[in-house]
Formats: C-alpha cells, sequence, structure tokens
C-alpha cells in the first residue's frame, strides 16, 4: 500500500508536469514551453527511473514533447 500511494502521488505530478507543458505549447509560448518541456521531461525521467512507468513511455511522451517544441520554435 505504501509503495502504491508513492507511486499514485509521482504519477500526478508526472501528468501534471505533461499537463502544463501542452498547454504551454497549445498558448503558443516559445520560452515558457521550453522550460515546462524540460521540467516535463525530467520528471518523466525520474518516474521511469524509479520504475512508476515504463522506461519506453517515458521516452515516447518526451519525444512527442519536443517534437512539439521544435515545431513551435521553428514557427517563430
Amino acid at each position: 500500500a505504501r509503495k502504491t500511494d508513492r507511486n499514485r502521488s509521482r504519477k500526478a505530478e508526472v501528468q501534471t508536469a505533461v499537463r502544463r507543458a501542452r498547454e504551454a505549447l497549445a498558448d503558443n509560448q516559445a520560452e515558457v514551453a521550453r522550460v515546462e518541456v524540460l521540467n516535463a521531461a525530467s520528471k518523466l525521467d525520474k518516474a521511469a527511473e524509479n520504475g512508476v512507468i515504463h522506461r519506453k513511455n517515458a521516452s515516447r511522451r518526451k519525444g512527442s514533447l519536443m517534437r512539439s517544441l521544435a515545431s513551435l520554435q521553428n514557427k517563430v
């Protein structure tokens, strides 16, 4: 039960970070988005490292965020 609770809170942190990054990307705020995407990537890596999510799941989600960020930065 203790590990479940810990994993649940870590997963929630990751989801929040990813959501904030996606919102910043949707608002076309390049600088804010860059900070949020890097923060989300860090949280995803830590979650994968601790076994909260699979490492390939983390990698896929980071890649998706980075692609979106790159296309946003190319527009600006």
